[in-house]
């Protein structure tokens, strides 16, 4: 072999170790970023421990080994961290994870930069379906309370979806037609929801506006099994289908040409996406910025394979939500996470339109 054929195998060995250490340190950036906040979140809702202590104390619940002396401080940190703290984080963690997930899913399924978890009209359906029940006190499950709420957002949420896939199943819509069709469905809902919300009490508008904006107030174990199963299944479901997501994001011709059938693939695509997209609006609101944002820093920083894309994506909505989630709360001024991270998305995103046409002029 020529000098010049191993002077290309090494180059081509140590990019490869180069992206795989910027991969590696990326998730352990994030993993540790996630452990950092969900412990600084637990000091804010009981603050007579510090972090190490509070650390020790999940460790202990977990292990079993929780047994306090009754009423003492240990004893009272144990029950408010478990029962306000963990359950709060552990959402967050998800919620983030599965709409970074989803973002990714619908930019490489779309082979566009722009979409995200909400392209189709979902959170636009799932508001109709909580302010509805918040507004006019009406559930589709004849249920009352907060998961009267949920059943009728994630109803709503799946109207959008169903229309979409209905389409989709009789006619062949590319992906600019979905993201027309859904941009349509949005505008309708949202006319109907404004239109109810004008009709109501003051108070009442408040809560379904702050339910609007998203919010992680009030979370309780309650809100933890349906979203966190849906969230495992759903990832492990997209994190097995990397290789044809490479192809979806080379475009519809390039994909087929490769043997993929991508009217097929892409249903079942939307189906996945809507049904975990719904579970997470339906409990905690709509979310802004994470579904865009995420797939686009892992991508900037180690490049478009999904195999990495897809786990990184959800390392790094997770840490923003929880980044945004403490910011909210140490602001003190009752700021739903929601409004925080649109603070925190829209300029992280504009930077990384502008970094990626400068660098490769190209966004995606």
């Amino acid at each position: 072999m020529s000098n010049d054929g191993h002077r290309t195998n090494d180059e081509l060995k140590s990019n490869y170790y180069r992206l795989l250490a910027r991969r590696m340190m990326l998730l352990a950036v994030c993993i540790a970023g996630i452990i950092l906040f969900a412990g600084l979140f637990s000091l804010t809702v009981y603050d007579s421990v510090d972090i190490w202590e509070t650390y020790e104390i999940i460790w202990n619940h977990l292990t079993g080994n929780n047994e306090y002396e009754p009423r003492s401080i240990m004893w009272w940190a144990d029950r408010y961290i478990w029962n306000r703290s963990v359950p709060h984080v552990i959402v967050a963690i998800t919620a983030g994870a599965s709409l970074a997930i989803c973002g990714a899913l619908m930019q490489s399924m779309m082979a566009n930069p722009l979409a995200d978890p909400y392209s189709t009209g979902i959170s636009s359906g799932a508001c109709f379906g909580a302010v509805i029940a918040i507004i006019a006190g009406v559930t589709f499950t004849s249920t009352t309370g907060e998961m009267g709420i949920v059943s009728n957002a994630f109803i709503g949420a799946m109207v959008p979806a169903i229309i979409i896939i209905a389409l989709s199943t009789r006619i062949l819509m590319t992906p600019a037609t979905i993201i027309l069709v859904g941009t349509g469905i949005s505008y309708f809902f949202n006319s109907m929801v404004t239109y109810f919300m004008i009709m109501t009490d003051a108070d009442t508008l408040k809560n379904a506006y702050i339910w609007q904006i998203g919010s992680l107030d009030g979370i309780t174990w309650d809100s933890v099994p349906i979203m966190f199963g849906i969230t495992i299944v759903g990832s492990i479901l997209v994190a097995l289908s990397w290789r044809k997501l490479n192809l979806m994001s080379l475009g519809d011709d390039s994909a087929k040409s490769l043997g993929l059938d991508v009217h097929r693939f892409r249903i079942l695509c939307l189906i996945l996406m809507s049904i975990m997209t719904a579970a997470v609006v339906s409990y905690v609101g709509i979310i802004g910025f994470i579904g865009l944002v995420s797939p686009h820093i892992v991508r900037l920083a180690v490049g478009g394979d999904n195999k990495y894309v897809i786990p990184l994506s959800m390392t790094v909505g997770a840490l923003l939500l929880l980044f945004a989630d403490y910011i909210s709360i140490h602001i003190g001024a009752d700021l739903p996470v929601g409004v925080v991270m649109s603070v925190i998305g829209s300029p992280v995103f504009l930077f990384l339109i502008l970094y990626n046409r400068k660098n490769k002029g190209v966004l995606y």
